[in-house]
């Protein structure tokens, strides 16, 4: 083979393996038997009642009976039979220790509470500059602080941006997310991208999921989240790639006859979880309108009556 030939060939073979799908892009989990729930509570349910934390934006102090902390929540999940706790990081501590990280881990244990996970509110979308680059050593950060507090996931988001068009945003998401889910999976944890922010739908979330070559990313599926005309039928799509499951009281559907929030059908969720064969937490995480206080107790109720089922 002369030079001009073997250069032909090796510009075809390179535009074919580039054109051809990751073999070891992400499939779905294959689970298999029986459906197993586990019930866990979103401290995002109470993002109006923690105080000292990272969360921008904070309005004022909530009344001092109904103050919350990572170790009152903690309380509250054991107190209401929940399995685990989600530990959003944006109620943490400003001023975030190690040893403050241990103690909410031996807390959690003596109260039979697992942590079921962690929450993040990253952005991928950032142009390659270093507001991106931020933003990815933020993501490692967590993954460092999970491995202290045992948490085996981590919420993250794709984020959005003015400066890109989303497909080209979409690319640095996935440089991304193989970045930090390599990362993560050298600690044993794992990432779950959330429809949210620029992701509305199954189609958007699964195409964007299934370019990344990692054993140690899926979904954090949110039922909330969805604005299609069915975001049942979004949400039984992605059930097979969840890694987390988020519960909302309220679906947004958008396009059809149904015109602002309408209230979910928890049963029908419970019912596409189990026909997916989903085995791990379930979190309800809270938006409604209601207080939180008397609101939350009575749906913790009603899913584990229809997660024994």
């Amino acid at each position: 083979m002369n030079t001009a030939s073997r250069r032909r060939f090796l510009q075809a073979a390179t535009a074919t393996l580039l054109a051809a799908p990751a073999v070891n892009a992400i499939q779905p989990l294959g689970r298999t038997g029986k459906a197993r729930l586990q019930l866990s509570l979103a401290a995002y349910s109470f993002r109006e009642f923690f105080t000292n934390t990272q969360r921008p934006g904070a309005k004022n102090p909530p009344p001092a009976d109904q103050v919350m902390d990572m170790f009152k929540f903690i309380d509250y999940c054991a107190a209401h039979d929940c399995d685990g706790a989600e530990l959003t990081s944006y109620f943490f501590p400003k001023e975030l220790s190690t040893d403050y990280l241990v103690q909410v881990r031996r807390h959690a244990f003596l109260k039979g509470v697992a942590v079921s996970g962690t929450a993040i509110g990253n952005n991928f979308s950032h142009p390659k500059r270093a507001k991106r680059d931020e933003e990815i050593a933020k993501t490692k950060q967590w993954i460092d602080r999970a491995a202290v507090l045992g948490a085996p996931h981590i919420r993250v988001f794709a984020g959005q941006t003015k400066e890109l068009s989303r497909e080209e945003a979409d690319k640095l998401v996935v440089a991304a997310l193989e970045e930090c889910s390599d990362y993560a999976g050298q600690k044993g944890i794992f990432l779950g991208i959330e429809n949210h922010d620029a992701i509305g739908s199954a189609e958007h979330l699964l195409k964007l999921i299934k370019q990344v070559n990692s054993r140690w990313l899926g979904v954090n599926l949110d039922s909330g989240n969805f604005r299609t005309v069915d975001p049942y039928a979004d949400f039984a799509e992605c059930a097979p790639y969840a890694v987390n499951v988020q519960l909302k009281t309220e679906i947004n559907p958008v396009g059809g006859a149904a015109k602002g929030p309408q209230p979910a059908d928890l049963p029908r969720f419970v019912k596409l979880l189990r026909e997916a064969h989903y085995q791990g937490f379930v979190a309800l995480e809270f938006e409604g309108k209601e207080a939180p206080y008397t609101a939350i107790p009575p749906v913790l109720k009603r899913l584990r009556e229809l997660f024994a089922a």
